[in-house]
């Protein structure tokens, strides 16, 4: 069977197009690889958002029971806890 130049032409740029891909699909899977352990602890941070939305009555106990028993720890932990609170926020109006 004999081709035309021109379908030759478009088979070779097939090939390549497709070899290119390939690498560039090789490229970003090994790129994202390096961020995997920041998608593990974003996933983890999320996980625990989801449990303490989940026992509120346990966080409420075990605060209220931290403010009884050590107040200026409780304070720092509430001050810290407020700044990434605003911090969120604002990173949540950027994105």
């Amino acid at each position: 069977m004999h081709m035309s130049p021109e379908l030759v032409e478009l088979a070779l740029r097939k090939q390549r197009l497709q070899f290119r891909a390939a690498t560039q699909r090789d490229d970003l899977a090994r790129r994202l690889g390096r961020l995997q352990p920041v998608f593990t602890g974003i996933n983890q941070v999320q996980d625990g958002v989801l449990w303490l939305r989940r026992h509120p009555a346990l966080v409420a106990g075990a605060a209220s029971f931290l403010l009884v028993t050590r107040p200026r720890t409780a304070l720092r932990w509430a001050r810290r806890a407020w700044g990434g609170w605003q911090l969120f926020v604002r990173l949540r109006k950027l994105l």
